[in-house]
């Protein structure tokens, strides 16, 4: 499975992409394809942000074709204006994702923290650390958006079989 996952945001937008190898060891090992960020520039008038966030987006899926796109979920924000423009980045990452014939899955950063650390409320410093674990890189992902997404990518990873089973269960 091909993951792309988003951190979603308006002036940064984080992306990583990362495959499950078949291997020889039970289910595969994790591999980072991409991992980057979009920019918007924080003085053009928001509609063209927008639009600009969406043809970068519209790109990146178009080129990494990837199965499943797991976008980070706007939980709680104390800033109103943060929340309502990651909110807005979201949107337009979940509409793409979803034209795009992906799975589209969302989740909290606790939830991410927990899938890849073990710990709901890790830090920062303890995500890059095991993201950069986890893939085998030589050096912390950086920035922390693109992190963040790679994060977000093996979170899904990790996830995603068990919601596949309760949705067939469900069935």
């Amino acid at each position: 499975m091909f993951v792309l996952g988003i951190d979603p945001g308006l002036t940064r937008c984080g992306y990583g992409a990362v495959l499950r190898e078949r291997t020889a060891r039970q289910g595969g090992g994790l591999r980072a394809v991409a991992a980057g960020v979009l920019t918007t520039p924080a003085d053009a008038p928001l509609p063209a942000r927008l639009a600009e966030l969406q043809t970068g987006l519209r790109r990146l899926l178009a080129e990494l074709k990837p199965d499943a796109v797991a976008v980070e979920r706007v939980f709680f924000q104390s800033n109103v204006r943060t929340a309502m423009s990651v909110g807005q980045a979201s949107g337009i990452a979940l509409a793409e994702a979803w034209a795009a014939g992906c799975v589209v899955a969302e989740y909290t950063p606790s939830q991410v923290k927990s899938a890849v650390t073990g710990d709901g409320s890790a830090d920062k410093g303890q995500v890059q650390r095991m993201v950069q674990a986890i893939l085998a890189l030589p050096t912390l992902p950086a920035p922390a958006d693109a992190a963040d997404a790679l994060a977000l990518a093996i979170c899904h990873h990790a996830v995603a079989p068990l919601r596949v089973r309760v949705e067939e269960a469900v069935r």
